[in-house]
């Protein structure tokens, strides 16, 4: 009786997954290129990276001739609950697509994400559609739909006024792209939206005050000050939407952890960036989509918002300004992550610096000390690319595998 309840409970038992170890042509660790290295995976953890090594009893190799294997890369600007504005304008898609319509799409959204080597989203705003980030997440955690793994904003914090959709007519309440609150309750809402699931707190530092207008600083100093004590005592870091001089200057001085967008910074507020540590997410494709949809054909001299952001983008680089990965994709179609990549490229950022930024450098601004890196104990989210994108960084669109918490991508 007890050789039989012992194999059934043998048999009962999950079956342990076999070491893989694959065999590119190079390691990119995030850091460095190493050709001839092999990896190592044992479960949801990678336990070697090197050269020459030995394979495990009952691995599966797995070779990946001409390719380079990479850490899983990370997206530092997401919005996975909107789509391109050339399909539906953002003001339509706040007022007239269902929240379980959004959700929907985000899926596939995610898995878009997943299967063009992002692991890692930080997702920086549902726009309009509540709590449904937090939902997404928790789906993908569970196994229930396909996706990287999240770092949520939740629904944002805005200043009462400064953002939309407009209201038809004066008076006339209009739901909004995020949570529109002021002064100590500004903490109150802080807390609030990290109970209901924020990994990270999203702050307007500024936007247009009207229609046609120009951006202007939304937030008091004192005000941000205030909510990035909040946030930081609660363990979350706090990215601020910010582009004005002083809407950066505010942001930086209130102690946020990342700049997002800074498209009119001069070197004054670059320079305070890199004293006090914040990075910036500079969404190149964000404004280079924008001006396609406006019917620029990409021929140069480029359009003046474009110029802005490459300057901006130039000067922080100049500065010594930490600079994140991130696309500000929703603007443009998820699966296409990379083209920030190109952009930056193109903007003077040697690829591996590029390739840094999507993935140890991204990890690093965001406290993720657990994966961006290829290396023993870190976590097994990787992916191989066909061809050295230190040699042509159009290598990154070209994804042959993609590996999250040790499991294959299919």
């Amino acid at each position: 009786m007890r050789l039989i309840i012992s194999l059934l409970a043998v048999l009962a038992a999950p079956a342990l997954a076999a070491p893989i170890v694959l065999r590119p042509a190079q390691v990119f660790d995030g850091n460095a290129m190493h050709p001839g290295w092999q990896v190592v995976i044992d479960g949801n953890r990678i336990v070697a990276a090197g050269p020459g090594l030995a394979v495990p009893s009952g691995a599966t190799v797995r070779e990946l001739p001409g390719a380079t294997l990479m850490p899983g890369m990370i997206e530092g600007h997401s919005h996975l609950l909107l789509h391109p504005y050339n399909e539906t304008p953002w003001d339509d898609q706040v007022l007239h697509e269902p929240i379980a319509l959004r959700t929907v799409r985000a899926t596939v959204a995610a898995r878009a994400t997943l299967r063009a080597g992002f692991t890692t989203v930080r997702d920086l705003g549902s726009e309009g559609a509540g709590y449904a980030d937090v939902g997404l997440k928790r789906a993908i955690d569970q196994g229930i739909v396909p996706g990287p793994r999240m770092i949520v904003a939740t629904r944002a914090l805005v200043a009462t006024g400064a953002y939309g959709p407009r209201g038809f007519e004066p008076g006339v309440e209009t739901p909004l792209g995020a949570e529109a609150v002021d002064g100590p309750a500004l903490v109150t809402a802080v807390r609030r939206q990290i109970g209901n699931g924020a990994d990270v707190v999203k702050l307007y530092a500024d936007y247009r005050w009207g229609p046609g207008e120009p951006s202007r600083p939304t937030f008091t100093l004192g005000e941000m000050t205030a909510a990035v004590e909040a946030a930081h005592s609660a363990g979350r870091q706090v990215a601020a939407h910010a582009s004005t001089p002083e809407g950066i200057r505010r942001a930086v001085l209130a102690g946020v952890d990342v700049v997002e967008h800074g498209s009119e910074g001069t070197a004054a507020e670059f320079k305070l960036m890199r004293e006090k540590g914040v990075a910036l997410c500079p969404t190149l494709a964000a404004g280079d989509a924008l001006a396609r949809y406006r019917g620029w054909k990409g021929a140069e001299p480029a359009p003046q918002d474009v110029l802005d952001d490459r300057n901006a983008f130039a000067q922080a680089r100049s500065a010594g300004v930490k600079i994140c990965m991130g696309g500000d994709v929703g603007v443009f179609a998820h699966g296409e992550n990379a083209r920030e990549m190109l952009l930056m490229a193109a903007a003077g950022m040697p690829a591996a610096e590029v390739l840094h930024a999507a993935t140890a450098g991204n990890a690093a601004y965001f406290g993720l000390s657990d994966r961006g890196r290829v290396a023993p104990g870190l976590l097994a989210d990787l992916v191989a690319v066909d061809g050295d994108p230190m040699a042509d960084l159009k290598s990154v669109q070209k994804v042959t595998l993609v590996i999250k918490n040790g499991v294959v991508v299919e």
